[in-house]
């Protein structure tokens, strides 16, 4: 899908009215076709996209057109984003252009009222950028504002420098942190995430402690979850969470920083979620749940779909995998008119993989709901997420006797995987793969103790105790496990 219908897509029906009604506005002549190819390319009309210009359309009109209508498309889009965002700092923001107009009109009395507001906004935010901008005009026309000493605005602007400078430190360091993260994707490497904060902290001139604040903490969490997600393995940043657990255990709850304190409190149950602590998993989720309802709830449905995953994931692995089922399929029988579709995508699965825990076929036709390829589940989930659904479905098929279906599925899984498996250093998951194939050409092998030992020494390994590498892994086990 090309960028300009990609921009269509996220239009809804509402949308598309309003920026219908703002083309015709704009439109100055009535021969202009924009209108008529938004029309086309929302339906993906493709017969009367060859009438609009004829079938050759490489014609310099027809992408002119295209071009025009991408740029309408982007200018509609900032100032319908601009007027609906209701957050703080977009009204500061919206104050320091307001005054801006009144300061060049001489109106300095409500300019500077506004200034006022709008630094008091970005001053509670830390919006230092923002709070800049705002002295910057101050101080331009403070020789008109007899209610602000010189002496006092410069302190301000000293003072929220070094802060901002200290902030763009910050930027640089965790862009070195996300590099370092995406080195260890492409080579497998394994990080100490500590050592690594306290060498970039030395490197840009940061104090380790200038690590723990709202986003900071935030930001890192998401890029060790990640971390541990490849290396399947989330004991590899057990230091770093449990400081972080310490530092927000400690800090008054903020409001300011709530988007970033819910992600906080997920990633932790997330991470208790990987290594089995299941009791303090739920105990971050009821805290999740608490804050995604605070403020009138203005987060609640940005998160409602990680914490029903996370929290159905839990019931699951704790032997309510009934209750789990019910709430997934639950929610994916009514959906809200806008999700994610990444939170769809990962409900599908889990109910598929919770159907076939209960041993029960219409699992199948739940995964045949996942249609895309493993390419657009790369780029959509992740490398990761599709290497776990493609083993999902191999043992499905294969625990309900379609062996010659997953033997072909295993084989294209090979195919694509094998030689990036070996490049980022996951052995563990080819020898894996290999004791499934030997499964899959002989089913009777479950029977033979050597093929046992292979399995019950794999499931003892330290680096495999994460919650669903063991899962894949006890699926053999309940293969030879008595039935009750």
């Amino acid at each position: 899908m090309d960028t300009l219908s990609e921009l269509i897509s996220i239009l809804n029906d509402n949308d598309s009215k309003e920026f219908k009604i703002y083309l015709k506005q704009k439109n100055k002549r009535n021969d202009v076709k924009n209108i008529e190819l938004f029309s086309i390319l929302k339906t993906d009309d493709i017969n009367k996209l060859k009438k609009l210009y004829g079938s050759d359309k490489s014609k310099d009109p027809y992408h002119s057109l295209r071009k025009r209508l991408y740029e309408s498309l982007i200018l509609f889009l900032s100032n319908k984003t601009f007027e609906k965002n209701n957050s703080e700092a977009h009204e500061a923001l919206r104050l320091l252009v307001v005054s801006k107009f009144l300061l060049e009109n001489n109106l300095h009395k409500p300019a500077f009222k506004c200034l006022q507001k709008a630094e008091n906004i970005a001053e509670k935010l830390e919006q230092y950028s923002l709070l800049h901008e705002i002295l910057q005009t101050k101080l331009q026309y403070t020789f008109l504002n007899d209610k602000e000493k010189l002496e006092d605005l410069t302190d301000k602007i000293i003072k929220n420098q070094e802060l901002f400078n200290k902030e763009t430190r910050l930027n640089m360091a965790y862009a070195v942190l996300r590099q370092a993260f995406k080195n260890t994707q492409t080579n497998g490497d394994i990080i100490n995430l500590i050592d690594l904060i306290t060498n970039i902290a030395e490197t840009y001139h940061l104090k380790p402690t200038d690590f723990f604040n709202y986003k900071s903490i935030y930001q890192i969490l998401h890029l060790a979850n990640e971390y541990a997600n490849i290396q399947q393995n989330f004991s590899l940043i057990e230091a770093y969470v449990n400081k972080a657990a310490a530092i927000i255990s400690q800090q008054a709850s903020n409001n300011n920083q709530l988007y970033y304190h819910i992600h906080i409190v997920y990633y932790l149950a997330n991470f208790c979620f990987r290594n089995r602590h299941f009791t303090d998993s739920e105990n971050y989720l009821k805290q999740m749940n608490t804050q995604m309802q605070q403020q009138n709830g203005v987060y609640f449905h940005l998160f409602w779909h990680k914490f029903l995953i996370l929290q159905s994931l839990n019931l699951h692995f704790t032997g309510n995998t009934q209750e789990a089922l019910e709430k997934v399929t639950h929610e994916l029988n009514n959906l809200p008119k806008k999700f994610a579709t990444e939170d769809v995508i990962d409900l599908q699965l889990c109910e598929a993989f919770y159907l076939t825990k209960q041993n029960d076929r219409s699992a199948l036709k739940i995964f045949a709901k996942l249609l895309h390829t493993d390419m657009w589940y790369e780029k959509k989930m992740g490398v990761v997420w599709t290497i776990r659904k493609n083993l999902i479905e191999v043992l499905m098929h294969a625990q309900f006797t379609n062996f010659d279906y997953a033997i072909s599925r295993l084989q294209s899984f090979k195919n694509r995987y094998k030689k990036y498996l070996s490049h980022v250093n996951e052995q563990r998951i080819i020898d894996f793969v290999q004791l499934i194939e030997k499964y899959l050409l002989n089913p009777d092998i479950i029977y033979k103790q050597s093929f046992r030992d292979k399995i019950i020494h794999m499931q003892h390994q330290k680096e495999n105790q994460d919650v669903f590498s063991l899962s894949f892994i006890n699926w053999f086990i309940d293969l030879w496990q008595p039935k009750r």
